[in-house]
């Protein structure tokens, strides 16, 4: 029973301990860009999808999700049918990250803004397609920390701006041709990022390169709503059919199909000038650098010590001519040169030699005392034996390497 009790304590204490894990667990912002009219996370478009009916009442909103072609609007009826519709009009809102239109696609457009449509489009890209025939050119400043925008009021032409503390607002068009085109909104450095052309039939195309500033993270923010209703409301009011187009966000062929990395930098003239500084500087360094650098010198061997090959040399002729008493004098002449040059000793083989060699040298006095007395032992006998040389060279060896 009492195990029963303390099992209870444990599932209980760990249902706490979970229990308080979850609870401090802090959510986390969801960063994707989706631009998904169904999407109500920060970076979806639903709550732009769901005002389009605040501000056209009286339109009917439908969804296409197909490729356009020349009659993708207009269901059975033929152009000329199409512009005898009791003054109606018609509005595509594309909201997607890249518009890179075909030829097609760029027709349909064309054919659906000349019969009296509207078109507006928010991308942070276009594709030369629609951007030459409105000699338009954008531009990314990818150092920009900007996060607000600003529009001008459709009625009375104030110019208002609005932020977030969302992603950087950093796309702008870089080059307009003012004769055919009327900007409406800036970037918060004052680049224009809205612009309109108008059509002689009464059609219209708006271009917006900031699709951000109409995600729910955007519009949610304080006020900012006012903003969409503010770029919207360029469109004309009398507007029967809006189109909210999904094709563009969701189709895989929606991509440059031709997109080269180095082709895009060179678009961008900061980063194309300081690519090639860069390749200029490289090709300088190198020129310099490689007169600079010397070749690798190849390793020698050192050269050997011709006195010792040419001591061992005499010293095995005078062993095989058994001309040990000569062998040795030759080995008490290279000890007493060596005690000369090296302790500046005279060598006179005497007690008072030993004294001071000992002094200099640090060597035990009654070694040195003994290899003295073999010196003399073996330069005195004619007869001295080999074990008595070898033991005398031990006796040396043993000097030179301690002192």
């Amino acid at each position: 029973m009492k195990q029963i009790i303390t099992y209870r304590w444990y599932l209980l204490l760990l249902a706490l301990v979970i229990m308080a894990g979850c609870s401090t667990n802090k959510k986390e912002l969801d960063k994707r860009i989706t631009l998904y009219r169904a999407d109500k996370i920060p970076y979806g478009t639903w709550y732009a999808h769901q005002n389009l009916s605040d501000i056209f009442p009286d339109a009917l909103i439908e969804v296409n999700k197909k490729p356009l072609s020349p009659y993708s609007f207009s269901g059975n009826n033929t152009e000329k049918e199409q512009l005898s519709l009791n003054g109606k009009r018609e509005a595509l809102v594309v909201v997607a990250r890249n518009v890179f239109a075909t030829e097609d696609e760029a027709t349909a457009i064309h054919n659906f803004i000349q019969r009296g449509g509207t078109v507006f489009m928010s991308a942070f890209s276009f594709n030369d397609r629609i951007l030459d025939s409105l000699h338009l050119q954008t531009d990314n400043d990818f150092i920009s920390t900007g996060r607000s925008v600003s529009v001008a009021d459709p009625v009375s032409g104030k110019v208002d701006s609005f932020s977030y503390p969302g992603y950087p607002l950093e796309n702008y068009f870089s080059k307009i041709d003012s004769s055919i085109t009327e900007v409406l909104g800036w970037d918060g450095k004052g680049r224009p990022n809205f612009v309109k052309f108008s059509w002689d039939g009464g059609g219209a195309i708006y271009l917006h390169t900031e699709p951000l500033a109409l995600s729910n993270f955007f519009l949610l923010h304080k006020n900012n709503k006012a903003y969409y209703d503010a770029v919207l409301s360029y469109l004309p009011d009398n507007i029967s059919s809006l189109y909210w187009d999904d094709y563009f966000r969701s189709s895989k062929s929606n991509k440059p199909k031709n997109f080269s990395a180095l082709g895009w930098l060179k678009k961008q003239p900061g980063l194309a000038a300081a690519m090639w500084m860069v390749l200029v500087m490289a090709v300088i360094v190198y020129l310099f650098e490689s007169k600079r650098k010397q070749r690798i010198i190849p390793v020698r061997a050192p050269l050997k010590n011709a006195t010792v090959e040419f001591a061992r040399t005499v010293g095995r002729l005078y062993l095989q001519r058994k001309d040990n008493n000569n062998l040795a004098y030759k080995m008490a002449a290279i000890f007493m040169d060596h005690v000369r040059r090296k302790f500046n000793v005279r060598t006179t083989m005497d007690d008072d030699f030993i004294e001071r060699l000992a002094h200099k040298s640090g060597y035990d006095k009654e070694s040195l005392k003994s290899l003295v007395y073999q010196l003399k032992y073996a330069q005195a006998h004619y007869g001295v034996t080999d074990m008595e040389l070898l033991e005398l060279q031990q006796q040396l060896d043993h000097f030179y390497q301690h002192t």
